[in-house]
């Protein structure tokens, strides 16, 4: 079961955050044999997080857990889809956003 949790320092709404999950959902599959039927999704919003020494810009850290292994290259889609589906729902620059595997 893949796990994806995103913690961000900005607020959420209800609408960003079903688009969120739905994109979300689909980007999953960019993994092989990966898919949303299993996949767990935690957002939490409103966090304090320093980047770069500051907290006041918007920024996020994601924690992709997937069990297997796969491609580099499927990581670095999966990497690339998570951060367009945060800039175009939450306006978080690509360069603030860190994604972590496990």
């Amino acid at each position: 079961m893949p796990c994806i949790q995103i913690k961000t320092n900005l607020e959420i709404k209800a609408p960003q955050e079903q688009d969120i999950k739905s994109q979300l959902g689909h980007a999953i599959s960019l993994i092989p044999g990966k898919s949303e039927q299993w996949l767990m999704i935690t957002l939490e919003p409103g966090r304090t997080i320093y980047f770069q020494g500051e907290k006041e810009f918007p920024a996020a850290f994601v924690d992709v857990s997937v069990y297997g292994s796969s491609t580099r290259e499927a990581y670095r889609a999966l990497t690339r889809a998570i951060t367009d589906i945060l800039q175009a729902e939450l306006g978080i620059q690509a360069s603030r956003i860190y994604v972590k595997y496990t």
